[in-house]
């Protein structure tokens, strides 16, 4: 039999002060992971911040390739974060904060790529893919760009004034001296849409946002301009007689919107105008209408003024078919040779000492007139004066008369007040008394009605009489019976009354 093997577990011992130690050490990992998540993990771009972002790990790049454009790979990424807060792990990104792009008004931002295919040769502007200058433009505003991806650069916009236009001149596009181009559209001096060249398309006045590696502006002004024929660009010419005469004066001139851009392409700028087109063009007319005439008929007359018409509708019919609209033509001063002049001056001067003569005679009529005038005024005042005074004279009698026939008037309207006042007074007092009248006539009806009945109550007058004397005297008759006066019928019996206080 085989030999029993026992098993004894073994023997555990407790680390007491281990076990103890170990809530400490997981508070101090968690507290470490924290710190470690939040400042060494955390990107914080801040306002008006971006965060670029740069990969540590991955694939590696092309050798001609410095942005990463697809996922996984080594190096710049070409997607920023804008504001915010967010959490990568440092040990595969690392990042940089960099600032918003931001294009200030009137400017324009041009950018230009810095990854991607190279350009094919004569290209200036890269399409998609290529590394080179874009064609999009970015306007006043704010842009969240990668600095490392694409370099911006700020360029002041277009501005046309009032009163101008642009003229766009294309730097991109197809050559008109290519054969490859329809027979119109080669050697002209204005190009289509596409083509590199003068474009008849105008800028109005207003900002424009163009690329300046794309187009080029030009601006024309379509005002009014008004060129003096002085000095070095006097016109001289011969007459029929041989003498030399000089004119100055002034054109006034515009150039017109529609054929701005095809002038200034050919032509040049103003100088160039007025040099090539207008200045020219007068000096021929003159130099051919100049030799019809002789001088003294550019003195006085009516070859001057015709002269002049003639000018203007020559430079406007020569310089129509160019875009210039000439609008006035004006010769202020014709200079002939001082022999022909100093003729035609004393005539001049014989006319205006006759002219003057002739005034003189006119003032002095004028001041005869005025003087009559003056003495017509005097008199025509005083009789005014004089008519002032009567018609015043009549407005005070009329006023007075009238204010004594107003007094006249109140005074017989109060008398006749008074009297119809008096009239009514008298009928009141009559009227009173008859009142009064009737009143005594009434009582003393009634009064004899009473004593008529008191009579026929008696049995007759003498009865009545006899009871009113009866009445009248009983009341004084009891008052001398009844007094105990000495003056009195009483005092007869006196002596026979008892003392005062009683028998002795």
């Amino acid at each position: 039999m085989s030999e029993q093997i026992q098993f004894k577990p073994p023997q555990v011992r407790l680390n007491i002060p281990l076990l103890t130690s170990i809530p400490v050490l997981v508070v101090g990992a968690l507290v470490a992971g924290v710190v470690f998540f939040w400042f060494f993990c955390r990107i914080e771009p801040g306002a008006g911040q971006i965060a670029v972002l740069i990969r540590k790990t991955g694939d590696n790049l092309a050798p001609s390739q410095v942005i990463a454009l697809e996922q996984g790979q080594k190096g710049i990424q070409i997607d920023v974060l804008p504001e915010g807060r967010y959490f990568r792990n440092p040990y595969t990104w690392s990042w940089k904060i960099e600032r918003i792009l931001d294009v200030p008004a009137g400017q324009l931002g041009v950018m230009t790529r810095l990854y991607g295919d190279e350009l094919l040769p004569g290209e200036i502007i890269a399409g998609d893919g290529q590394r080179g200058i874009v064609q999009e433009i970015l306007r006043p505003g704010k842009y969240r760009i990668n600095p490392y991806a694409t370099h911006v650069a700020l360029f002041n916009a277009i501005n046309i004034t009032p009163g101008n236009v642009g003229v766009v001149t294309a730097l991109t596009g197809k050559d008109v001296l290519n054969n490859e181009l329809a027979l119109g559209e080669r050697n002209t001096f204005m190009v289509g849409e596409g083509l590199k060249g003068v474009s008849g398309r105008l800028l109005d006045p207003g900002t424009h946002y163009l690329n300046p590696y794309m187009y080029n502006v030009v601006e024309v002004n379509i005002q009014s301009h008004l060129f003096e024929m002085s000095g070095k660009d006097v016109i001289n010419f011969l007459t029929l007689d041989g003498f030399t005469v000089t004119v100055e004066g002034k054109i006034e001139f515009g150039i017109e919107r529609d054929e701005a851009a095809f002038l200034s392409h050919r032509v040049g700028d103003m100088d160039d105008v007025i040099k090539k087109l207008i200045l020219p063009r007068a000096r021929g007319f003159s130099r051919i209408e100049g030799s019809k005439h002789p001088a003294v008929n550019f003195i006085v007359g009516e070859t001057r003024q015709k002269f002049q018409s003639d000018l203007e509708s020559h430079l406007r019919a020569k310089s129509k078919g160019w875009g210039i609209d000439i609008k006035a033509v004006m010769v202020s001063k014709i200079i002939v040779p001082d022999e022909i002049a100093s003729i035609n001056r004393d005539r001049e001067l014989a006319v205006q000492d006759a002219a003057k003569y002739e005034q003189q005679i006119v003032q002095a009529k004028s001041k005869a007139e005025l003087t009559k005038q003056e003495m017509l005024a005097v008199q025509s005042k005083e009789k005014v004066e004089a008519d002032t005074k009567r018609i015043r004279a009549v407005i005070d009698a009329e006023q007075d008369q009238s204010v004594r026939l107003i007094a006249a008037q109140k005074e017989l309207d109060v008398a006749k007040v008074e009297y119809e006042a008096a009239l009514f007074q008298a009928e009141a007092i009559i009227l009173t008394a008859d009142g009064e009248k009737d009143a005594i006539k009434a009582q003393n009806e009634a009064e004899a009605a009473v004593l008529q009945n008191r009579v026929s109550a008696l049995g007759g007058g003498d009865n009545f009489a006899r009871y009113t004397l009866y009445e009248k005297i009983g009341p004084q008759v009891m008052s001398v019976l009844s007094s105990d006066s000495n003056e009195g019928v009483g005092g007869i019996f006196s002596s026979f009354a008892p003392a005062k206080g009683g028998a002795e």
